[in-house]
């Protein structure tokens, strides 16, 4: 099905794209909500259609992902009716200069937010572009060093999710936890928030073993971690194609994932990840899947592929400034309201360091799909600050 408005398959350097439902015309019936303010307290909407910069690997090895992510914000401007707001999206191509060139065409454009890059090394090139122009910028790294002074990090934090699933496996009698990560930065993150997570507590953290990313062949490192297994839970900060390879060589080596837990980061919420017989079972904190059902099946209808992960992610950042965009305020005040609001990805807010706050819940793992065993805050009350 294709709605009116948006692009199917768009070009490397799209046209820009404008909110285009009619005024007052309510969003497509079965349409996913878009982000809502928790009681807001924004003024009054100004006069005017803001514009909107919107930064995406639109070429180059992540071609694909960003396209996809630039049908995700086509379909959240399409949600939000009279936002009177217009996307101004540029490819950057994956590169760092290629980034910062499009950042300084959409301010001169008069871009009022951008929503992106991707990269870590492109969120470092736009930022100090979009700083000298007080323009905020919503980026998609979780590169957290190069949050605040108007830039917030949408990525999914590694550190959030290691802490709340590590807190809910204590809180039900793990106490000696054990750690098999990556030699790279986002294991480092990984390993400091375990830490962190059994710190002032009777638990600790007994085992740990890192390995080169690089490397084809990860039995001998988890045959020499099983030499010791006196650990009742095991954090595994891996995903994808890696993950599947290491979990396997696990019970295989007698680490038991019927007597030991499995612990994993948001890098587990993907499809298909219970037919790895070991996994099963096993624990990861994630934002809800609830909210994005409907997203996933809408945007398969609409663009005939299913979409990526992080394809909310763009949807949320557009719906969030569309419905600024409604109230008149698109500031980094405005943004960073500590009520917080409510996306695909559950509640979320943005904090003046640049980092994200997520309502996170806890999964396990299934044959078919993962289960919500511990369910996401409604509100940031039980969250603290």
């Amino acid at each position: 099905m294709r709605i009116p408005g948006i692009t199917p398959r768009p070009q490397p350097t799209p046209p820009p794209v404008t909110q285009p439902a009619a005024p007052g015309a309510p969003a497509q019936p079965g349409a996913p909500s878009a982000p809502a303010l928790l009681q807001p307290q924004v003024p009054a909407a100004a006069a005017g259609p803001a514009r909107i910069g919107l930064l995406l690997p639109l070429s180059g090895p992540s071609g694909q992902l960003g396209a996809a992510m630039l049908q995700s914000a086509e379909l959240a401007l399409f949600d939000v009716p009279d936002s009177g707001l217009q996307l101004l999206p540029r490819d950057t191509g994956g590169a760092a200069q290629q980034a910062a060139d499009a950042a300084r065409d959409v301010i001169a454009l008069g871009a009022k937010v951008i929503i992106g890059p991707l990269l870590a090394a492109e969120v470092a090139a736009v930022k100090p572009v979009a700083a000298s122009a007080n323009v905020p910028v919503l980026a998609f790294s979780t590169a957290t060093q190069l949050g605040g002074g108007g830039l917030f990090l949408l990525g999914f934090q590694p550190r959030q999710e290691v802490i709340r699933v590590v807190q809910y496996a204590r809180a039900k009698g793990y106490q000696r936890f054990a750690a098999i990560a990556p030699s790279t930065p986002y294991g480092d993150i990984a390993l400091a928030a375990l830490q962190d997570a059994v710190a002032g507590s009777s638990a600790s953290v007994v085992r740990v073993a890192r390995y080169d990313p690089a490397t084809s062949d990860l039995s001998p490192i988890v045959r020499n971690f099983a030499q010791n297994t006196e650990f009742d839970a095991l954090l595994i900060p891996e995903g994808g194609n890696r993950l599947r390879l290491l979990a396997p060589l696990l019970p295989y080596n007698d680490i038991d994932p019927d007597t030991i837990k499995y612990l994993g980061t948001g890098l587990w919420d993907e499809p298909g990840l219970g037919t790895e017989p070991a996994l099963a079972g096993g624990w990861y904190a994630a934002p809800p899947p609830q909210a994005r059902a409907s997203f996933q099946k809408r945007f398969n209808d609409t663009f005939h592929q299913a979409p990526p992960r992080l394809a909310t992610l763009s949807y949320d950042a557009t719906a969030l400034v569309a419905t600024l965009a409604q109230k008149g305020d698109l500031s980094p005040a405005a943004l960073a309201n500590p009520n917080g609001f409510a996306g695909l990805d559950g509640i979320f807010r943005l904090k003046p360091d640049g980092t994200t706050q997520r309502g996170l819940a806890v999964l396990e793992v299934g044959r078919a799909q993962p289960r919500v065993i511990d369910p996401a805050p409604g509100d940031f009350q039980s969250l603290g600050q």
